[in-house]
């Protein structure tokens, strides 16, 4: 049922799932409703006489605040239960997409606690979510309050914040202050850096080179001028590709008469090990770069 209700009847959810609200957005919203008026109604639920609690719409609410409306176009329901008024708010914003992914982690979890029988499952049925998303939110509660800051302002993207969230708070430390004194191009490589650096805070032992036994040493050895004359070869094969970036292409048609299909195929195949071969080598750069800054909280700690 749509009321007209007055603005001094309705009173704000404290459970609303929303905390921030982009105040840009919430100009443009004035500056609609101002011109055309108010398009969708709120909805409200009946607390008492004279009294509405916002469920749906709370910007639509504060918008109105800020024209110094009166009244507030309002759809009543019939909902008394404030876990099922509370899900039904994340869901309209979760569905446009308005909230941060911190606040979308905190209500599923307080839908995982207060409701029997939930689970990411149920929980991912309910908002049109996977099981995986789900998950992914929630990992982010595991966040320190400076990423988690980062994160809700968008310089830290929400990739790179579930696998920071695999972290030790320690070492999530230690990773801001490095994104902090900009040594991560994008968050691609702040990815490959907390992947490589959750490895490590994970191995129970870290074989350093003094304890290793002389077949050890000598493995190892073996293994680094085996590894660095591949890479070396690979300057080689540079000097051969150079030859055909620098051939004309009527000329390379003429010398490969009815080969350069399957001559490009063989290119292609070379593209793709280059690619995988450097995405190799980034997480080893990264698994390099972790080794440098593991955090031991246990010796912190004392």
């Amino acid at each position: 049922m749509i009321k007209t209700l007055k603005m001094a009847h309705i009173v704000r959810n404290e459970n609303q799932p929303r905390e921030h609200f982009d105040e840009a957005k919430l100009q443009e919203l004035v500056d609609s409703i101002a011109i055309y008026g108010q398009m969708q109604p709120i909805e409200v639920r009946k607390l008492g006489v004279n009294r509405y609690e916002i469920v749906a719409g709370e910007r639509r609410v504060r918008a109105h605040q800020i024209l110094g409306a009166i009244t507030i176009q309002a759809s009543v329901i019939v909902e008394t239960d404030d876990l099922k008024a509370f899900k039904r708010s994340v869901s309209e914003n979760v569905t446009r997409a308005d909230m941060l992914p911190l606040e979308e982690a905190r209500a599923f979890a307080r839908i995982l606690d207060d409701e029997e029988g939930a689970t990411p499952a149920t929980v991912a049925k309910d908002f049109g979510k996977t099981v995986p998303y789900i998950n992914q939110r929630l990992a982010l509660l595991n966040l320190t309050a400076e990423i988690a800051e980062q994160v809700n302002t968008g310089a830290i993207g929400t990739q790179a914040a579930v696998k920071l969230a695999e972290l030790t708070p320690g070492n999530q430390r230690e990773v801001l202050a490095k994104w902090a004194r900009g040594d991560f191009a994008g968050d691609n490589a702040l990815v490959h850096f907390a992947y490589a650096l959750r490895q490590q805070q994970n191995q129970e032992v870290c074989m350093i080179v003094e304890d290793m036994t002389p077949e050890e040493r000598e493995e190892r050895a073996v293994a680094q001028t085996r590894t660095r004359n591949t890479l070396d070869g690979i300057e080689r094969i540079r000097g051969l590709l150079d030859q055909i970036v620098k051939a004309d292409p009527a000329a390379l048609s003429f010398a490969l008469e009815g080969e350069v299909g399957a001559r490009l195929e063989q290119m292609d195949r070379v593209a793709e090990a280059v690619q995988q071969a450097r995405f190799n080598l980034r997480q080893a750069k990264a698994h390099a770069e972790a080794h440098e800054i593991i955090v031991n909280e246990q010796a912190t700690a004392s």
